[in-house]
């Protein structure tokens, strides 16, 4: 593993980075973690997107050392960040300005992908306008609007993978975005997945009376859908 660390004011965070085998600069993708926080899980993914040919950077949005539990609820590590979204912007600003920094990042080539909290940090950072930004996927996650102040025009292609039976963002929330998205300019997609529940690509979600449960099909649709925007946006 090869620790990723950078700052955020005071705050220091520490992810894990994978580089390609590919030589010059690359785009970059950050993986943005659930609720839990940096897990082997994001680690695993960012290893994936180097074998893609991407620079795959696990981001760590708690900060070091600021880790829940699969068992546990971590609602008071992910609390903050959902209530001050302002915050959570420039914590996701901060990977962004850490991964253009590094030698094997094509600084002009950022994409974003998320799991649960993860898909609202990437949501937000589509949602930042920031030029270096290219692409944001969100997987299961939570699509409510940051609400601080006028939105600009959404510059990153989105793209939000999710079970229909996911109860945390049920028919009315994929209108919403789609307006929300529509309204702001952005080029979007929303992939929904009939009979299929939050936490959709944790293979240890099994739990569909609480509305989460793995599901190997929407799993590999959800990454081959992923990887299709990728290469869009970051053609070969």
């Amino acid at each position: 593993m090869t620790v990723f660390r950078y700052t955020d004011g005071p705050a220091t965070c520490a992810g894990h980075i994978a580089r390609p085998a590919a030589a010059g600069p690359r785009p970059a993708v950050l993986v943005a973690h659930n609720w839990v926080g940096q897990t082997s899980f994001d680690n695993d993914v960012a290893d994936l997107l180097a074998a893609l040919g991407y620079v795959g950077i696990a981001i760590d949005v708690y900060g070091e050392g600021q880790r829940g539990s699969e068992t546990a609820d971590n609602t008071p590590l992910m609390q903050p960040w959902l209530a001050d979204r302002a915050a959570l912007r420039r914590r996701l600003l901060a990977a962004v300005d850490a991964a253009v920094a590094d030698a094997a990042v094509d600084g002009a080539n950022i994409a974003i992908m998320g799991y649960c909290f993860g898909g609202l940090c990437a949501l937000d950072l589509a949602r930042a306008a920031d030029p270096r930004v290219k692409a944001a996927i969100s997987f299961h996650g939570i699509y409510s609007p940051p609400a601080i102040g006028p939105q600009a025009r959404i510059i990153a292609k989105v793209l939000a993978l999710h079970g229909w039976e996911d109860p945390m963002t049920p028919p009315d929330a994929h209108h919403a975005l789609a307006r929300e998205m529509t309204e702001a300019g952005a080029d979007w997609q929303v992939h929904a997945y009939g009979h299929t529940y939050h936490s959709f690509t944790n293979p240890g979600a099994n739990a569909p009376q609480d509305g989460k449960a793995y599901s190997a099909a929407a799993d590999a649709r959800s990454w081959a859908a992923a990887s299709s925007l990728l290469a869009e946006v970051f053609p070969a």
